[in-house]
């Protein structure tokens, strides 16, 4: 068993990992760290999860731990671990964005790798230290990879994607409440979402550089992410179909449905889904993930695996709920 801490526990990304680490053959849950709630039962911010974990939430820091996992926020854990040091032995998987472009990847003696399984599997197998990736990014990319590697981009890429009220955070805000949001759509940061950068970045990878044109949604349901993104194409369906199912044959998260695919098909899962459409010469790709699993915690979890060297699915392989 191996021996995993978290770091701010008592958001959405933090009680998911919760669920999943106790739930795992092979992780021990050792501590939760939290300034906030420190000596509270973790149960009491995570009512689902009574009788499963005795532990309180605790603001000491244990360091002789094999994995841990960063849920600070955004901005915040380079901080932290300028103020912490683990030792080199320990895997640290950060889910917030402040290591994921190349130019902010270094922290300390530490070289952050972006954690995406499909994009770059041999590396993560090596590292001890991940930029987990964003849950837009996530969904996105999974869209392009396949066009990506086989330099099948020829021109501009338009992106939609909406998301669930949990990719806000807990914390409340005016568009995060439930009278502001049940009911409603809107749009937010068009264009200029932040993790444009992690896009650009891994097209830019694979050798291609597209105009990106990103029009994220908030949605009025609690968690998931619908994406859909179209660019021009000159092969045929049953060209594109060939090139994402060949591409994904090795990846065990990531599946090709020749049927319209829905969000419900996927939340509480660690799976994509994507599904592909022509439209005279326009290939329309849609991608659906659980934000929370997919797009972070069960992500994390995946990363996990790779570097432990264990099958790349243990303990998480879940289901979906689709009613």
């Amino acid at each position: 068993m191996k021996k995993v801490g978290i770091i701010g526990g008592s958001g959405y990304t933090g009680g998911e990992l919760i669920r999943l680490i106790i739930n795992h053959p092979a992780l021990e849950l050792a501590f939760v760290y939290s300034t906030t709630r420190a000596g509270q039962p973790i149960t009491q911010t995570h009512l689902d999860i009574l009788g499963r974990v005795n532990l309180n939430f605790t603001d000491t820091i244990v360091t002789d731990v094999d994995v841990v996992y960063l849920c600070l926020g955004h901005g915040k854990s380079s901080a932290f671990l300028d103020a912490h040091t683990f030792s080199s032995e320990t895997v640290i998987i950060d889910l917030g964005n402040d290591f994921r472009l190349q130019e902010d990847a270094s922290s300390n003696e530490r070289k952050f790798i972006y954690g995406l399984p499909e994009l770059q599997r041999d590396k993560i197998e090596k590292a001890t230290s991940i930029a987990n990736p964003g849950c837009f990014a996530t969904a996105i990319q999974l869209a392009l990879l396949p066009l990506a590697a086989a330099h099948k981009i020829k021109g501009d890429l338009h992106i939609n994607a909406t998301t669930g009220s949990t990719g806000a955070g807990v914390g409340l805000s005016e568009t995060s409440h439930f009278s502001w949001r049940n009911n409603n759509l809107s749009w937010y940061k068009p264009f200029t979402h932040q993790h444009l950068g992690e896009i650009k970045q891994t097209l830019s990878q694979l050798d291609s550089a597209p105009k990106l044109y990103f029009m994220p949604q908030r949605g009025a349901f609690t968690r998931g992410i619908f994406a859909t993104v179209y660019t021009p194409f000159e092969g045929t369906l049953e060209d594109a179909i060939e090139m994402y199912t060949d591409y994904y044959a090795s990846h065990p998260f990531t599946w090709i449905s020749k049927q319209e695919i829905s969000l419900k098909n996927v939340i509480n899962t660690n799976t994509c889904f994507l599904h592909l459409h022509k439209h005279e010469d326009v290939i329309l790709i849609t991608s659906v993930i659980d934000n929370l699993i997919k797009g972070a915690s069960g992500q994390a979890v995946q990363n996990t695996n790779i570097i432990m060297g264990w099958e790349e699915t243990l303990g998480i392989e879940l289901k979906a709920n689709i009613y």
